[in-house]
């Protein structure tokens, strides 16, 4: 009598965590940028099992939205945030238990950014 195959051994789930990640967006022909603008700065809060898995899933959002991300900087986790002696918000922490309640990105502060110089 043969015995069954084994099952192969289950990877252990990941926990979802929640990073705080700044995107750069350039300009693109469907974006809703307004008129002016050369580009924007997005702060947002994704969710990944990992860093690298976060920028992936915040970066595919972004483009189905029809904007254009250049560059993504990743501050961390909230418990990396706090060790670096970050002070966090209760705002902010409820956006981040949002994104994490949701599995979603959340965008939390945008800023345009244009070639006029700033009036001080």
């Amino acid at each position: 009598m043969t015995k069954p195959p084994k099952k192969p051994a289950t990877a252990e789930k990941r926990p979802q965590q929640v990073y705080t990640l700044l995107v750069e967006l350039g300009r693109s022909p469907d974006d809703d940028l307004p008129k002016g603008a050369t580009g924007a700065g997005l702060l947002l809060y994704a969710t990944g099992v990992d860093e690298a898995e976060a920028v992936r899933e915040a970066v595919a959002v972004l483009k189905t939205a029809g904007v254009a991300p250049l560059d993504v900087t990743s501050y961390g986790t909230l418990d990396e945030r706090l060790a670096a002696g970050d002070h966090i918000p209760d705002e902010e922490r409820e956006l981040m238990a949002r994104a994490l309640n949701e599995n979603a990105v959340i965008v939390a502060q945008k800023t345009y950014f244009t070639d006029e110089a700033e009036n001080d």
